[in-house]
């Protein structure tokens, strides 16, 4: 099933009503919600309620230090809200069916960035772990997000203050960095002269 714009207005509780329903991009894009999905495959996912203090802070903070380093190059950062359409497609219909909102997305490619979001894989993902999200970051978009050829994948574990990296190797596949946390410091493959205090990224959030 997909949805087709000269019916009534979808709504959230439609597509919860129907779980093996499959949607499409232009599906996603004639939707007007009052809360946030994603949609991986042809899937819609609910995003987590608003993000607490403690994820908020260490958002802002990697941001911040991103946004820093980034700003005489040509790559930019962004954080969620904000589209990333991925170069996912129905294997049978071939119409593009996968939008995500990272936490934090870095672009090199200033081709891929346009209004309404980014068109195309991006060069860095960061998701911060929430408990609501934990099964489809670390398994869904993990796979997703390699499948797209995504360079380098962080995942941030607010409770234990861990930053797990992720870099696609050779064969385009995730090799884990490693688990970051305490006084290490972090320095992205993408980037080798930005270094991050891991333990600055935690220091001023709430338990």
């Amino acid at each position: 099933m997909s949805y087709d714009s000269n019916q009534e207005e979808v709504t959230i509780e439609d597509i919860v009503a129907e779980p093996s329903a499959e949607y499409t991009v232009q599906d996603y894009l004639s939707w007007q919600f009052d809360e946030m999905v994603e949609l991986i495959r042809g899937k819609v996912f609910r995003m987590s309620p608003g993000p607490w203090t403690k994820h908020q802070r260490i958002s802002v903070y990697l941001l911040g230090q991103l946004f820093n380093f980034l700003e005489n190059s040509q790559c930019e950062v962004f954080h969620a809200p904000y589209d990333v359409y991925l170069p996912i497609k129905h294997p049978k219909t071939g119409k593009p069916n996968t939008v995500v909102q990272p936490d934090i997305t870095v672009i090199c490619d200033p081709d891929k960035i346009k209004e309404h979001g980014c068109v195309g894989s991006p060069d860095m993902v960061v998701e911060i772990i929430s408990p609501s999200t934990r099964k489809k970051d670390i398994q869904i978009k993990h796979e997703l997000y390699e499948e797209c050829g995504i360079n380098t994948y962080w995942l941030v574990f607010p409770k234990e203050e861990i930053i797990e990296v992720f870099e696609l190797d050779e064969h385009g596949k995730y090799h884990r960095v490693g688990g970051f946390s305490d006084d290490d410091i972090l320095t992205p493959g993408l980037f080798p002269d930005l270094s991050i205090e891991v333990s600055k990224v935690f220091k001023n959030s709430l338990t």
